[in-house]
């Protein structure tokens, strides 16, 4: 069975190993049509990537380096970006370089052609993938859905929970479960949140009279909002000198499901601390139709739907 992993992922494995230690290898590799990776050393001044297997070179064409770049759709900073990282490819043929030395002819467009229409392009709305996360900006953090091809989680549907950058939840090279969100020419945008648990599965974690961790996440007129689970927020009464994303020690006041209310009052804050990006999925395989954040006597309707 074909596996559509993430960018990086072949590239210890064993049947890896085995399938780019030797030409006969990478000539069973042709004849099978099978993806491997290898490490990518040199992007060249015409955008060429340049594969090492340590007993010859590989050469990616620009335009056999991802799919979009012959169209302009793909911009060459995502062949760039690919050196001294494992890049997928297929071997197309063999040929000999400008030094007379026998190269192998590769294609990463051709492994990613097969990706999108063997399996991106069967993912439905609500069905949950791992993924792996590329990089972060203010917006959003970027994933690997498959070999090298992209996709966002918008800041906003990374948690319930307010974060003022992704690097609050996540990090590069993190492997994390999404759910198909939206899909538009080809383009897929996930979500998050929702494999993250309801109001009442994470406050059933809790209960009056504790003491727990918590991260400050804002600071209101009214009150300061502490986080105690990437999907839950309770409000703590205002005191000096607490400042956000300060790490907190708060006592758990009272727990409100009808009104989806915490309320708590800050023992400790302290800035030396870490950021936890390990999370309790509540979800993480199959599909997501329809989620519901909200207690079922709230009168506020937190809720996804994925159609």
């Amino acid at each position: 069975m074909t596996e559509y992993l993430p960018e990086g992922e072949l590239f210890c494995r064993e049947d890896n190993k085995y399938r780019t230690g030797s030409k006969k290898a990478l000539e069973e590799l042709k004849a099978l049509d099978i993806t491997a990776e290898a490490p990518c050393i040199v992007c060249d001044n015409q955008h060429n990537l340049i594969v090492d297997f340590g007993f010859m070179k590989g050469l990616i064409p620009r335009e056999e380096g991802a799919v979009g770049i012959d169209t302009g759709q793909t911009r060459d900073i995502a062949l760039i970006s690919r050196v001294n990282k494992p890049i997928c490819f297929k071997v197309t043929g063999f040929s000999i370089d400008n030094f007379g030395k026998e190269i192998a002819i590769l294609s990463r467009k051709a492994a990613q052609i097969e990706c999108i229409e063997g399996y991106i392009s069967n993912l439905r709305h609500g069905d949950i993938i791992k993924v792996k996360v590329t990089h972060l900006e203010q917006f959003g953090a970027f994933v690997d859905i498959g070999r090298g091809l992209s996709s966002l989680i918008p800041i906003d549907s990374i948690s319930v929970s307010r974060i003022s950058h992704p690097s609050d939840r996540f990090y590069i090279g993190q492997q994390i479960y999404a759910v198909v969100k939206e899909k538009d020419n080809g383009k897929i945008t996930l979500s998050h949140k929702e494999l993250l648990g309801t109001w009442e599965e994470n406050a059933a974690m809790f209960a009056v009279g504790e003491t727990v961790a918590g991260i400050v996440r804002s600071i209101e007129g009214y009150g300061i909002f502490v986080e105690l689970t990437p999907n839950l927020a309770g409000l703590a009464e205002l005191k000096d000198n607490i400042f956000v994303n300060q790490q907190t020690s708060v006592y758990i006041k009272a727990i409100i499901p009808e009104k989806m209310k915490i309320k708590l009052i800050i023992v400790d804050a302290f800035n030396e601390g870490y950021i936890n990006h390990s999370y309790s999925y509540f979800k993480s395989s199959g599909r997501v139709d329809r989620w519901i954040y909200s207690t079922p006597d709230s009168k506020k309707l937190i809720a996804s739907e994925f159609i």
